[in-house]
């Protein structure tokens, strides 16, 4: 746009109001990055996006973006086409940087934790697309060579793709401001079916709290779980789908090792050397080990 302002931040950071890009960017600040932080607004997040980003870096631009898309068709139950929506606003975002102007590319972190970005199936009932994968490294990668050949000087990172969520708590580098701000973070699949409250029982939600036990702190999520006693026998808890799943899989590990459990979910042609990756899987697996021992989930 003619006569357009350039922005003078260096980094663009995706703060979705989750806890691992709450983390992300608290780390970046600390880091010494000018992060503008970009949001897609969401029931039950927006008030806290607003929040965090004003405490982790007062006086940064903010920006809240919404699509605002009505299709004429019944849409899909996904996350899919929401998350590369959001990857579109950061990339956006990224072009208003003053530093592009020399042809410099601009950081754009998406900060998610190794283990919920690689989502390997913990049933053979969750393979292929019932499984998805929006912060996956093979996805990145082909996305970045679309921006590539576009032109488009954004560079998509996740700082976070060898480290569990437990390991990204504990390493946050602003320990007192994560404990104040995490817990009005969110993480459920099924936030606004319950009010805006976390269920407690969905593969995020457990991986949320198989992260804090491994963080070492008392877990105060703002309003508390729907379905908190996960060792209580009955459909509800031990007995829901997504905690069986998990207990299947860590069975799984435990007799067999984590190949067993990750099969062909990982190819060394799509994101190289699979090591790393693997290992981020055994030690998501063994928080989630941890939360259901702790739980009682038998």
């Amino acid at each position: 746009m003619r006569g357009a302002r350039l922005r003078t931040e260096d980094v663009v950071c995706l703060l979705s109001g989750g806890m691992d890009s709450l983390v992300g960017a608290i780390d970046a600040v600390h880091a010494g990055r000018r992060p503008l932080f970009v949001s897609q607004k969401a029931k039950g997040d927006t008030v806290d996006q607003i929040k965090f980003a004003e405490l982790i870096s007062p006086g940064t631009l903010h920006l809240q973006l919404s699509h605002n898309a009505r299709p004429p068709c019944p849409s899909e139950r996904s996350q899919r086409a929401r998350s590369i929506v959001f990857l579109a606003f950061g990339v956006l975002a990224a072009s208003c940087l003053e530093i592009t102007r020399n042809g410099v590319s601009v950081d754009l972190l998406v900060p998610e934790n190794g283990f919920i970005s690689q989502n390997v199936p913990l049933t053979p009932l969750r393979t292929g697309s019932l499984s998805t994968r929006t912060t996956h490294p093979f996805y990145f990668r082909q996305l970045q060579k679309v921006l590539d050949a576009a032109g488009l000087l954004a560079t998509i990172t996740n700082p976070y793709e060898f480290k569990t969520k437990g390991e990204m708590l504990s390493e946050c580098r602003d320990q007192a401001l994560l404990d104040q701000l995490a817990w009005n973070s969110t993480s459920c699949s099924r936030y606004s079916r319950y009010g805006y409250r976390h269920c407690g029982r969905c593969v995020p939600c457990q991986v949320r709290r198989g992260a804090v036990v491994a963080w070492g702190n008392t877990d105060r999520t703002a309003k508390g779980y729907k379905y908190g006693p996960l060792g209580q026998r009955d459909r509800s808890h031990t007995q829901f789908d997504d905690v069986r799943s998990v207990a299947m899989a860590i069975d799984v590990v435990a007799r067999d090792g984590v190949e067993s459990l990750i099969g062909g979910a990982m190819n060394r042609e799509m994101i190289g050397d699979v090591a790393p990756y693997r290992e981020v899987v055994r030690r998501g697996i063994e928080e989630l080990a941890a939360l259901h021992r702790r739980e009682g989930v038998t």
